[in-house]
């Protein structure tokens, strides 16, 4: 089958079709995926129905398959984080609210890829936002407060200083590490980054992580996150991804933002995600 990509909305995503991804996957195809997600940052592949073995190999078309710090993996494999929450679990879920994954680390991981494997009969959807196409609708004015502009970033939820209070917490099966005083530790990356291979440009603003702006005071930099979280996650920008058994998900880590959607109490959800670095970073921070 010829592989075609169909637009989700008129902003991001794709829902992908002629790919077999229990099958090896080819240099040309894996050219081409790659291809797709630089143009569309997230693509869905429906029906797959995967195992663990064919998820890393199209994680490694990627990245280099990477363990995620601050979050217990598998014990089988330290590359796979499962994203689990049982029935009867009435807390927080992981991911719920905007962000993008661990941008206060030195080296923020390039993408992930998020395989469904039981599902509740409704709900558990995950939201995505396109932070090229809300940089590019910003004022000439906002563009020119951010470019060139350091974000500061601090790892709050895994920190000391930020710790979120104990029953806003998933207590499902993903475990992350908290009271570390080196997450409290402040990172700076570019508020803007630039795609190497595109030139496209991108908002980092990490509503979860980023404290403030460089050069500013938490108390100043406050209300423009907000304004700037508010634009950047507008529907316009955005799309909602209703999971299917045996959907596969991959997304750019850089480029946009997610939100895990916490409205499926009563029923089990279980993903098993596994996560890519490439050696882009640096060459996004250095075009920034």
């Amino acid at each position: 089958m010829k592989v075609q990509a169909h637009p989700i909305t008129g902003t991001i995503g794709a829902e992908v079709t002629g790919v077999d991804l229990a099958a090896p996957i080819s240099a040309g195809l894996g050219a081409d995926l790659r291809a797709l997600l630089s143009r569309h940052l997230v693509l869905v592949f429906r029906d797959q129905h995967i195992d663990l073995a064919a998820q890393k190999c199209l994680t490694s078309v990627f990245g280099t398959p990477m363990h995620l710090p601050y979050i217990e993996p598998m014990e089988e494999d330290p590359e796979v984080i499962r994203v689990l929450k049982e029935a009867d679990d009435r807390s927080g879920v992981f991911g719920g609210d905007w962000h993008s994954d661990l941008s206060f680390i030195p080296e923020p991981p390039a993408g992930s890829v998020l395989n469904a494997i039981d599902l509740p009969p409704y709900g558990g959807d995950t939201l995505f936002a396109n932070q090229a196409a809300a940089w590019e609708a910003l004022s000439p004015g906002l563009r020119d407060l951010l470019d060139g502009r350091d974000a500061v970033h601090v790892g709050k939820p895994h920190g000391v200083k930020w710790a979120p209070a104990p029953e806003s917490r998933s207590r499902g099966a993903v475990r992350m590490v908290r009271g570390d005083p080196e997450a409290d530790r402040e990172r700076f990356h570019p508020a803007v980054l630039t795609d190497p291979e595109t030139g496209r440009k991108s908002l980092y603003l990490n509503p979860v992580y980023v404290t403030r702006l460089d050069g500013m005071t938490e108390a100043e930099s406050r209300p423009l996150l907000d304004k700037l979280k508010e634009h950047a996650t507008r529907p316009e920008v955005s799309m909602r991804l209703r999971w299917t058994a045996g959907t596969v998900a991959v997304w750019d880590n850089y480029a946009t933002l997610h939100f895990a959607v916490n409205d499926y109490a009563g029923f089990r959800r279980e993903m098993w995600r596994t996560t890519f670095r490439t050696r882009a970073f640096a060459a996004w921070r250095a075009t920034a």
